[in-house]
């Protein structure tokens, strides 16, 4: 079955294969939100709540979830201007979650309540993009040119 929301929705039954085999490699994934101007819930609820005060719902839960498997926000901040790209490429908001390895990302899942807060997530987002990135062994934002 196709994810019907592509670029907001995680395809959860594909994110193992999507995530490749090694279930044990850390991984830093980047998030990108665009948020909605309102959340549309899609349930006729009339809440009049920004897409950025929805995801805080969401997120809420998903730090506990974090935590729970290990994983770590590694930066966070706001988005403002594309500077290479289209208008399409504008996000809100950047994430980076650092966790411990890939089967730990997928055990999100299993946290009470998080599949449940995916509802304010989607409500939230007019668009989202999630990279999964190579990581070091522990929780630290790392460059190539450090130490040379």
């Amino acid at each position: 079955m196709s994810n019907p929301a592509p670029h907001v929705d995680p395809d959860l039954a594909g994110l193992p294969s999507e995530l490749g085999h090694d279930d044990t490699t850390p991984v830093v994934m980047l998030n990108l939100n665009r948020y909605r101007e309102l959340a549309d819930y899609g349930d006729g609820r009339d809440e009049k709540v920004s897409g950025r005060d929805a995801y805080l719902r969401y997120g809420g839960v998903a730090f506990a979830a974090l935590a729970s498997v290990g994983a770590r926000i590694l930066w966070s901040t706001d988005a403002h201007d594309v500077v290479i790209g289209c208008e399409h490429d504008r996000y809100d908001e950047v994430i980076a979650v650092w966790y411990p390895s890939r089967a730990a990302f997928l055990r999100l899942a299993e946290y009470p309540g998080y599949l449940e807060a995916l509802a304010h997530r989607t409500a939230s987002l007019e668009q989202a993009t999630l990279i999964a990135c190579a990581a070091s062994p522990t929780p630290e934002l790392s460059t190539p040119f450090a130490g040379s």
